[in-house]
């Protein structure tokens, strides 16, 4: 396992690492679940991924209980929440990222995942109800208190993370480090062209989630027998689905998997690969229902050295949705 630091601070984190979204307290038995969690750790990864809206907080519940039955020495892995969703009440404070949810979301995250405190903690999505200023101070008040150790966002615009350093540097706080967006080979705009100036400003580390597109970079949405049970025909994705089934995509994906086979690999592995290449990419967030396809996919990092100039070509023109940057 080869480790990237989080954009410009000092943490070390797997290039590979494992998220629990869908899966955790909801897909799959939990037994399921220690089993990856195992296969990961014995691979090399040391970043597992959770958020306080995964299975409306059982996915915690689910892996707090993996990680006190491991006994894993505290220091060898990072775990990570996410605040904003709540955990399924529908009260006004319990969602958004004002002071009285973050705090009560942490606590409660904590207490859920049996630690004293989360290595990262993610402000899930921007919330246009509380000013920015009100987020930040609640952020680095937590580290200050010991609860969380770095702070980030995800799925937020470059503006917004601009505007959160801009209050950082106002009031000398300590400011956000990372972010977590969806990054793959069909949703390349705001990774590749919004963020470009920020990894070399401010130094943005990125823990990208999606990287098969939910799915259709392995192929298997292309089957006339889809497998019913797959990820996007999941009640609570069924917006994610109209977006990503469309026949356009469809005809990329059989390329792109003729051309996988050409290079010995298959699809899957170099749908990661390809996200690894990128060098703004901190760690690729895996996801899993079995172990096979886990130990699979932990493979991907062997596929980056196929990755040429000529390959990436090759790979860019079959896709032909290269982003464009303003004014070009």
């Amino acid at each position: 396992m080869n480790y990237r630091k989080l954009g410009k601070s000092g943490l070390q984190v797997s290039e590979l690492s494992f998220g629990s979204w869908i899966t955790f307290g909801n897909q799959i038995e939990d037994n399921i679940s220690e089993r990856l969690m195992d296969i990961a750790y014995d691979a090399g990864v040391n970043f597992f991924d959770n958020a306080e809206v995964y299975a409306n907080g059982q996915s915690e519940i689910v892996m707090g209980n993996i990680l006190k039955k491991k006994n894993w020495s505290r220091d060898s892995y990072i775990v990570s929440s996410k605040v904003f969703f709540g955990t399924g009440g529908k009260l006004p404070t319990q969602k958004g990222l004002n002071r009285k949810h973050i705090v009560e979301a942490c606590n409660a995250a904590l207490k859920r995942l049996q630690l004293e405190y989360l290595d990262m903690y993610f402000c899930h999505r921007p919330d246009k109800q509380t000013p920015i200023e009100e987020t930040v101070w609640t952020m680095h008040n937590l580290i200050l208190q010991g609860k969380i150790l770095y702070w980030g966002t995800s799925e937020w615009s470059a503006q917004e993370i601009m505007e959160a350093h801009m209050i950082t540097k106002q009031f000398n706080l300590i400011a956000p480090v990372m972010e977590q967006p969806q990054y793959n080979m069909f949703h390349r705009q705001k990774f590749e062209v919004e963020y470009s100036q920020i990894y070399k400003t401010v130094g943005l580390g990125t823990t990208i989630w999606s990287p098969l597109a939910s799915g259709l970079l392995t192929g298997k949405y292309n089957s006339d027998n889809v497998d019913t049970n797959s990820r996007l025909f999941r009640d609570e994705l069924a917006w994610l689905k109209d977006k990503t089934l469309i026949d356009e995509k469809f005809q990329k994906v059989k390329e792109l998997a003729g051309f996988a086979n050409e290079l010995g690999t298959s699809l899957t592995l170099l749908s990661i690969a390809w996200c690894l290449k990128n060098q703004n990419v901190s760690t690729v967030i895996l996801g899993a229902s079995k172990t096979e396809q886990l130990i699979e996919n932990l493979k991907a990092a062997e596929i980056v050295p196929l990755l040429t100039d000529e390959v990436m070509l090759k790979i860019e023109n079959i896709l032909d949705n290269k982003p464009v940057f303003p004014g070009f």
